[in-house]
């Protein structure tokens, strides 16, 4: 069984990577966010875990430890495939997902697309008493141990992003602007990227 793998990103896409390891390229379907936005020649490391079906052998991949074993409880519930369990862990941290089952709350898993009404109760159900350590976590320690200036970056990506600009063009700009020596605050690497792509549309601002 393949536990965990690292290397560098040779391609990403909405829910997937595609990661080096020796001279091959893995693919690994994973939770949207960071990690599938990762830039091509970035190091990840992720902890995996290997679904084999009849027709096929698929790597789903998980930045923390608690994901991976989130995810390990989601597939053992009944009527929830990896790619539901996948979904679920796209739109919620496993601190949520702990606290909301512990809250015996589905509202937030009915949110998730594929999830239905039944399956997000026996998700609850199925969960009780499995997350208790999870359940005292919050996000502030992850988000304190990551580099502020990443998060920063992909505040702006994001708020880009909301003004018009596609994703890929709003990552780049921001890329770009931190090479060139923008600052790493927000407003000002915010103008900087926000400068080069008004400059590569001619100034005509946000598209639309």
């Amino acid at each position: 069984m393949i536990a965990s793998i690292g290397g560098p990103v040779l391609a990403s896409g909405a829910g997937w990577v595609v990661v080096g390891v020796g001279g091959i390229g893995m693919r690994v379907e994973v939770p949207s966010g960071r990690v599938s936005q990762a830039s091509v020649g970035e190091e990840v490391s992720l902890q995996t875990s290997l679904v084999v079906r009849e027709d096929s052998l698929t790597l789903f991949g998980f930045a923390t430890q608690s994901e991976l074993e989130v995810f390990g409880h989601l597939i053992a519930v009944s009527g929830v495939g990896p790619r539901s369990a996948l979904g679920v862990l796209s739109a919620l941290s496993p601190a949520e997902i702990a606290r909301a089952v512990a809250a015996e709350d589905e509202k937030p898993f009915r949110k998730v697309s594929g999830i239905g009404p039944k399956t997000a109760k026996l998700i609850v159900v199925s969960l009780a008493g499995k997350l208790p350590e999870l359940a005292l976590d919050d996000d502030s320690s992850a988000t304190a141990a990551a580099d502020p200036a990443q998060l920063a970056a992909d505040a702006v990506s994001e708020g880009l992003v909301g003004l018009g600009w596609s994703d890929a063009d709003a990552r780049q700009a921001v890329q770009d602007a931190r090479e060139a020596g923008a600052p790493d605050d927000h407003a000002g690497l915010l103008r900087a990227a926000l400068a080069l792509l008004q400059a590569a549309r001619g100034g005509t601002g946000a598209r639309r």
